[in-house]
């Protein structure tokens, strides 16, 4: 399988979608891939870090200041190893942030600082995702390569009915396999 020996950087952002985050990573572990998980502050609030350090056997990273052996800043050393990097969920304000090349968490830099490919799958409000500007935002993360898996439609944490639901887990890990072969 494609996954297998693959390091995957999974970034968490902080929405009531982060518990499915778990489930990804289990997948992700499952078919042999070694995945290391940054979760945001926000992220932390819906889920702790111990379901995916049981998990992957590994630890997760929050801090953008942690340090890794050796004393590597972990969003360089993180940056460096991810043959991709999937932000599941994304919130609206991690997709503006890396849209705009911000780097104000562990998360976003790292995001900033690896040349790994991209996928987001994108999860809020209806009209969250909706707005000019997430659209907006979406559409220069695409310009420059990244992956866009969703969002979905369906039955929100607000109770409404729309577009903005996080995609199932197994359409994610199948869309994995395009920048790990390398296809655009």
């Amino acid at each position: 399988m494609i996954l297998r020996g693959a390091n995957i950087v999974l970034g968490v952002t902080g929405g009531i979608a982060c518990y499915k985050a778990v489930e990804l990573c289990s997948r992700l572990v499952q078919a042999g891939a070694v995945v290391d998980v940054i979760m945001t502050e926000a992220a932390t609030h819906f889920v702790t870090p111990l379901p995916f350090q049981t998990l992957t056997a590994r630890p997760v990273s929050v801090d953008q200041f942690q340090l890794l052996r050796d004393m590597d800043m972990a969003h360089i050393e993180l940056s460096k190893k991810a043959q991709v990097l999937v932000i599941a969920p994304a919130t609206a304000n991690t997709m503006a942030k890396k849209a705009l090349g911000l780097a104000d968490n562990l998360l976003t830099s790292t995001a900033l600082a690896t040349t790994a490919p991209l996928v987001i799958a994108p999860a809020m409000d209806a009209d969250m995702w909706t707005s000019p500007a997430t659209q907006a935002n979406a559409e220069t993360l695409r310009q420059r390569g990244a992956v866009l898996v969703g969002p979905g439609r369906g039955r929100l944490a607000s109770g409404r009915m729309g577009l903005g639901r996080l995609v199932s887990v197994e359409e994610i890990v199948g869309r994995l396999a395009i920048p790990l072969l390398g296809v655009v």
